[in-house]
């Protein structure tokens, strides 16, 4: 639990947060999507699982449909020495987050309930962020607003505790490979809450990107 909560809610939130600030997060959003891949190779590696080739040509389709999606911010970007240190930051922490699914996946192998290893691991998770604040002599700061708490109180509970244990179910459920496709699918709901919100104009290729990810999710999925 304490692996898990290590991996899973702490150190690879805390390397993408730090990628953010040099990538757009058009692009992490790109580097993250490859978790589905990670998932799958790290399952074999790991958990022995079989690869299944409709699962790898789904994600494939997915990962080309986030490309298109992302494609200004991937043409965009320059390689330069924080960039590329950002980048790399940003692939360690999706393959963290892969072996944070893994773990899970290990652990409801071994019937220990969800919510429960949630809980603790996020403990765990929270300590391991605090004694990496300490290290690195980070002021703790906390804003009083409405907007900031409230938004803190969202993600608590519907960001964190809802949505891992659902998202973990799953992947008890249905595999850590198919489970992985999540990462390709939540770019489009940000972009469908942006249209709403923030007035994002959709292009043909954003469009197609869509369709590429929504088909492999379809094969991803398939029984047969």
């Amino acid at each position: 639990m304490a692996l898990q909560g290590f991996l899973l809610f702490g150190i690879n939130y805390w390397l993408v947060y730090l990628a953010e600030l040099h990538l757009p997060s058009g692009l992490v959003a790109v580097i993250f999507s490859t978790l589905i891949f990670m998932n799958i190779l790290n399952g074999a590696i790991i958990l022995k699982s079989s690869i299944r080739p409709i699962v790898i040509f789904g994600a494939i389709m997915g990962f080309i449909g986030i490309g298109l999606v992302f494609k200004q911010e991937l043409f965009s970007f320059g390689l330069s020495s924080n960039n590329s240190m950002a980048l790399i930051l940003a692939i360690l922490g999706a393959f963290l987050a892969s072996l944070g699914n893994i773990t899970s996946a290990h652990n409801q192998k071994n019937n220990l309930p969800v919510i429960q290893t949630n809980a603790f691991g996020m403990l765990y998770g929270a300590i391991s962020m605090l004694i990496i604040t300490l290290l690195v002599d980070k002021p703790f700061n906390f804003d009083v607003s409405f907007a900031y708490i409230s938004s803190l109180i969202y993600l608590a509970v519907f960001g964190s505790v809802i949505a891992f244990n659902s998202y973990l179910t799953l992947l008890g459920r249905v595999g850590a490979d198919k489970s992985g496709y999540v990462a390709l699918v939540i770019p489009v709901f940000a972009l469908i809450l942006s249209t709403i919100f923030e007035g994002y104009r959709w292009t043909i290729f954003a469009l197609f990107g869509v369709f590429f990810i929504l088909m492999g999710n379809v094969l991803v999925l398939k029984k047969k």
